[in-house]
């Protein structure tokens, strides 16, 4: 069984301790906090091992799962790789793209695993899509969140927009040809509302918007190809394919129910499906999977590298917006 213990039991580290606890191959041997708030809240609701020093606790496991502030990632997950430990690193995965470089280079050198946070790949909406052939020339993203002050010593796009970055990157798998961003501040130091439009060298156009000054919540991904409509709903967890079929398409769906369309190209037939969505524990699942990959020595389902694209990308759209002079 491997042994995990957890850096950070604050708002998302509590939850991490939790999951941890219900994964039956996966033991919590303890955990590391200096602030006195967290470490007892966790010690009352999870009668776990508080341990003194960040070294003891490195000692004393095979994962180092790190739920801390941004900053502190690369020199915690330095620490433990050094040490030979696999880590879990919530997103953003550092706090710099320099940090990130040197985290892959020190994971090779190692040949530790690194897995990291981004949680909307474990979204059941976005698993419902999994084998299905994605191939957008247009998406466009909306995440939007009411008012929170935690967070806010962030842009809003290290906040909240690379969570919809790191899934673009993952359908489109292209290199980024130009990014022309804004951002507003309004609340904060940095941007509180952002769009970047990017386009990629394979011809596909993102246009992402993020903002946490909305009064509603919105997580939407939407995605047009040339031969179907997809929406995925992150927030409320449902997913939706629209899709026109040639008459004698050998792929048309069995026993299906179909609209029939005329077109410039001729009578087409429009299919729409709401794929079943399966029940998940996002942050479960993406421990669990981390576990697995180690244990079976395969590469995590979202690596290192992915999280240092996203990180990379991320910037680009924020020194886009300094370029643009976004107030």
């Amino acid at each position: 069984m491997l042994k995990i213990g957890v850096l950070g039991v604050g708002h998302l580290g509590k939850i991490h301790l939790k999951c941890i606890q219900m994964i039956d191959d996966l033991e919590l041997v303890g955990f590391y906090d200096p602030n006195e708030k967290n470490a007892r809240r966790a010690l009352k609701n999870h009668n776990i091992q508080r341990f003194d020093t960040l070294d003891e606790l490195i000692k004393a496991v095979d994962i180092i799962d790190i739920v801390t502030p941004t900053t502190t990632h690369f020199q915690l997950a330095k620490q433990a790789m050094l040490a030979g430990r696999h880590v879990f690193i919530e997103k953003p995965v550092t706090n710099t793209i320099t940090e990130a470089e040197e985290l892959l280079s020190i994971s090779r050198e190692f040949g530790v695993k690194v897995q990291v946070g981004h949680v909307e790949r474990f979204n059941p909406a976005f698993l419902s899509l999994e084998g299905r052939s994605i191939d957008p020339l247009f998406i466009e993203a909306h995440r939007l969140a009411t008012f929170n002050p935690r967070g806010t010593d962030v842009s809003v796009v290290l906040d909240l927009m690379i969570h919809d970055l790191d899934i673009i990157l993952k359908i489109v798998q292209s290199n980024v040809k130009s990014i022309h961003a804004s951002g507003v501040k309004i609340v904060s130091n940095t941007p509180d509302i952002s769009n970047a439009r990017i386009e990629f060298e394979n011809g596909c156009v993102a246009n992402v918007t993020a903002s946490r000054m909305s009064l509603k919540n919105m997580r939407k991904l939407r995605l047009f190809q040339e031969d179907a409509y997809i929406s995925v709903d992150f927030l409320d967890k449902k997913s939706e394919i629209i899709r026109l079929f040639e008459k004698e398409d050998p792929e048309l769906p069995e026993n299906a129910h179909f609209i029939e369309l005329d077109t410039i190209n001729g009578e087409k037939l429009l299919h729409i499906e709401i794929p079943d969505i399966a029940s998940v524990n996002a942050i479960k699942m993406e421990l669990e999977t981390f576990t697995e990959a180690i244990r079976n020595d395969r590469t995590p389902y979202v690596t290192l590298e992915d999280g240092y694209n996203a990180l990379k990308l991320a910037y680009q759209i924020i020194e886009s917006m300094k370029n643009l002079g976004s107030n």
